[in-house]
């Protein structure tokens, strides 16, 4: 049986029936804004935010910052910590700062992050040395003022900083067995429309987002999104709740958290029901916020169980 616990080795944990499932069958827990925990509330916002909320912010800073980081923060714990209690797929929002001389990267949520996204990837890749048979989806996106030479000079510090643990896209979809046999440990997403012609990149990879604040309008989306059929490859089920503005105007009490939290049993209800695999209903990844208070992981890393079953039943 699948342990229910999460565990920083849980694929490597998984049981051996298991090992040449291929990887877009497996339930796998994902973090959503997996970098939103270290948001700084002090940076710029990003170029993309509206003039009329730009101005705002510069008349109301006082009461627009802690307003817009309760808003935006949807993790609250590391992605050494995310790692060690088991997210595999990570939702990284990358950009450059307006007129900043340096080439540093930053994540984004409608501002920036203290950390730099080399030294964050630097962290996930001496977390993989220490734990050899576990795969991580690392999925880049947005890129917000990334020129093109930035775009090329970010590609090969990842490659450098990762090198033989990269799984290149030109091969059959990955299973735990073949990708242990090579020694890689990172499926790279890259959803950018520059002609990037690297192998070692993974296109962007679907992800259902509702854009809805309550967990019934998220569950309805996403059931029809299952009735349309499962995308071929990875794709992602967005368990995210999203406030506009005039829903974080009429409760300006909450917060992002406290509207998870009060939703978390209807989802929770819902993730239980799924199934991973092939079929046209299956599920693969499986993103939350606030993966360490809540259980996101236990729930989805037990629905392998269901694989295992059906493997038995055969």
């Amino acid at each position: 049986m699948i342990k229910m616990s999460c565990s920083p080795d849980w694929m490597s944990s998984l049981p051996e029936e298991l090992w040449d499932t291929p990887l877009t069958e497996l339930a796998i827990p994902g973090s959503h804004d997996a970098m939103s925990y270290c948001l700084d509330i002090n940076s710029p916002l990003v170029p993309s935010e509206s003039d009329c909320f730009r101005i705002l912010d510069g008349l109301f800073y006082c009461f627009t910052r802690p307003t817009i980081f309760k808003w935006a923060t949807t993790q609250d714990k590391s992605i050494e910590e995310q790692l060690s209690m088991g997210i595999r797929y990570f939702d990284l929002r990358v950009a450059h700062k307006l007129k900043d001389p340096s080439s540093d990267l930053y994540f984004t949520h409608v501002i920036y992050t203290h950390l730099t996204v080399l030294e964050t990837l630097s962290s996930v890749a001496l977390w993989l040395n220490s734990h050899p048979k576990e795969v991580v989806i690392l999925a880049c996106s947005h890129f917000e003022g990334i020129s093109d030479e930035l775009h090329q000079s970010f590609i090969f510090s990842l490659k450098k900083m990762f090198g033989s643990k990269l799984c290149p896209h030109n091969v059959s979809v990955p299973t735990l067995r073949s990708l242990w046999a090579a020694g890689q440990q990172v499926i790279l997403s890259y959803d950018s429309q520059h002609p990037l012609r690297h192998p070692e990149l993974w296109p962007d990879i679907p992800y259902w987002w509702a854009n809805r604040c309550t967990a019934k309008e998220v569950i309805s989306y996403l059931d029809w999104n299952k009735e349309q059929g499962r995308p071929e490859g990875f794709f992602v089920c967005g368990l995210n709740l999203t406030a506009d503005r005039c829903f974080i105007t009429e409760n300006l009490r909450q917060s992002l958290r406290t509207i998870t939290f009060s939703n978390w049993e209807c989802l929770q209800g819902w993730v239980e029901k799924q199934t991973p695999g092939s079929g046209p209903q299956s599920l693969n990844i499986i993103a939350g916020d606030f993966v360490g208070p809540l259980p996101l992981c236990s729930l989805i890393i037990a629905l392998n169980q269901k694989l295992l079953r059906k493997k038995s039943s055969r």
